[in-house]
């Protein structure tokens, strides 16, 4: 109950508004520019399609592209902009355990 001359309450927030809005800009972001992680794993991931390395190099490239993108996705799931960003870096980490553990295991 508001007294009278009191502001009005807040307007309810728009939930997807809310999902994809930058807690520092206020903007709708729901991609940016690559950062130096997600360079790292695109750099190696076009390597691995142009040069179709087997052996040592193959393996080094498939290593050096996911570790990229783990670092990508953690600093996602930690710092991201919006919940958006967050969960995007969450399933990204969760598609690599489940892409990558199985191999760990053997």
């Amino acid at each position: 109950m508001t007294a009278p001359g009191d502001p009005p309450p807040p307007a309810p927030r728009d939930p997807l508004r809310w999902c994809f809005e930058s807690r520092k800009t206020g903007r709708i972001t729901i991609a940016q520019w690559p950062n130096l992680p997600l360079w790292i794993f695109i750099v190696a991931f076009a390597a691995q399609l142009i040069l179709k390395p087997t052996g040592t190099l193959g393996t080094a490239l498939a290593v050096i592209g996911a570790l990229g993108l783990v670092w990508w996705a953690l600093d996602e799931v930690i710092r991201g902009c919006n919940p958006w960003r967050r969960v995007l870096g969450a399933a990204v980490l969760l598609f690599l355990a489940y892409r990558f553990l199985p191999l760990l295991v053997h």
